[in-house]
């Protein structure tokens, strides 16, 4: 069994290694462009003042800037949450870069300590990250924050992997997968449906992913369900 510590230290290998080799938004990495269903749901937002985005495991800024430059003119924040301190540093850099530097609050935290406040966000992100917090009960509590965190009509997207299978492409032999959580994905949209019972679906849609990646210095196929969850508070 892989310990929480060592999961932690190979997935900030592969982050780092990816942030360094590969400059946001251009083609090459999953770094090129931000999600679509992300930037897709500001819509809701147009001609807003005042808006407030929480993205919980920002890393370097990949859907975050983008929504900042959305409300630079409307006096949003982005507030961006991640627990690796080369990912917010980078971020800073990208955001000053891109013009978005005064729109971008930072803290470096792990996402499953990170206090949100009831009632105060219009819209929370959360890609790949949830996954990634320590224990299941911890990502239920995160949920139910983000889900208490978010103003009448706000949005919370959720993109989560789950079902998850890490495979060795020159022995083909599966290995155990290096991630905090990984959960069936009929156990993950129970907890979602439960925590956002009476909430509005938007989008809601499951999708089989399959890439390449390297562990341990070997080629190794990642396959996944790739929950895709967006729901707006009635």
């Amino acid at each position: 069994m892989n310990s929480i510590e060592h999961i932690r230290q190979e997935e900030k290998k592969y982050h780092e290694h990816c942030y360094d080799n590969y400059k946001l938004f251009e083609e090459g990495s999953w770094l090129h462009k931000p999600v679509k269903t992300v930037l897709d749901l500001m819509t809701y937002f147009d001609g807003r003042e005042n808006v407030t985005v929480l993205d919980l495991g920002s890393g370097v800024g990949r859907n975050s800037i983008p929504i900042a430059k959305k409300i630079k003119e409307r006096n949003g924040k982005v507030y961006c949450v991640d627990l690796l301190d080369s990912a917010l540093s980078k971020l800073h850099r990208y955001s000053q870069e891109l013009g978005v530097a005064d729109v971008i609050v930072t803290e470096e935290l792990d996402i499953g300590e990170y206090v949100i406040k009831p009632n105060y966000f219009d819209y929370i992100v959360a890609v790949s990250s949830l996954e990634h917090v320590q224990s299941e009960s911890i990502l239920v509590e995160v949920i139910t924050n983000m889900a208490r965190g978010t103003k009448d009509k706000g949005l919370n997207c959720i993109i989560i992997n789950t079902n998850v299978e890490e495979i060795d492409i020159e022995s083909n032999e599966k290995i155990e997968p290096l991630l905090e959580i990984d959960m069936s994905t009929e156990h993950c949209m129970s907890i979602l449906n439960r925590i956002y019972a009476g909430w509005s679906e938007v989008t809601v849609l499951v999708k089989q992913l399959k890439f390449e990646i390297v562990r341990n210095e070997r080629p190794t196929l990642l396959k996944s369900d790739c929950v895709s969850f967006a729901v707006r508070k009635l």
